[in-house]
């Protein structure tokens, strides 16, 4: 069966994104081998505000590899034909996707979606990098209210440019 990965990157304070919802902070790592983690994904799934900031600053070529799912309320599916919109997390539908063959699944972005999959018990492993910077605030890796969730390391990179990728499994 497919895992559902939580793979994000995050400041050394908590935040995934700035006041403003901004990223570029975050950079690239030529240690990183970021064609590499693609591979090992063949369903991307975010919120809606994620997959806004994707296409904008990808256009097209966002997502054309992988199947994309969006999760929100407002978009229209006939507005998205490159997208699967999906309005509710139930777990019938997180059983299906997981139960289809294939890769891992990649649940990108958005503390809130985080949030959702991690207190229903969807998520397998929680994946960040943390990136030497201090934001001070903004989108924090997991909103509050919270419950503690028992993780368990599973692996540890240290990079050159002070970067920490972490992986750990969500306890049951």
């Amino acid at each position: 069966m497919r895992k559902i990965r939580y793979l994000v990157a995050t400041s050394l304070d908590g935040f995934i994104a700035g006041p403003k919802g901004e990223c570029d902070w975050i950079g690239t790592d030529p240690e990183v081998d970021f064609a590499g983690i693609w591979e090992q994904f063949d369903t991307c799934v975010m919120g809606r505000r994620t997959y806004k900031v994707a296409v904008e600053r990808l256009g097209e070529k966002a997502f054309r590899n992988v199947a994309t799912v969006v999760f929100s309320r407002t978009m229209k599916p006939a507005d998205h034909p490159r997208a699967t919109v999906v309005s509710a997390l139930t777990q019938g539908w997180v059983r299906e996707l997981k139960g289809k063959p294939g890769k891992d699944i990649w649940l990108m972005g958005g503390g809130e979606l985080f949030r959702a999959f991690l207190d229903a018990g969807f998520v397998d492993t929680v994946e960040v990098s943390v990136i030497p910077v201090l934001l001070g605030d903004g989108v924090p890796l997991l909103p509050f209210p919270y419950h503690p969730t028992k993780l368990k390391l599973i692996s540890n990179t240290i990079y050159r440019s002070g970067r920490v990728a972490l992986a750990y499994e969500v306890g049951r």
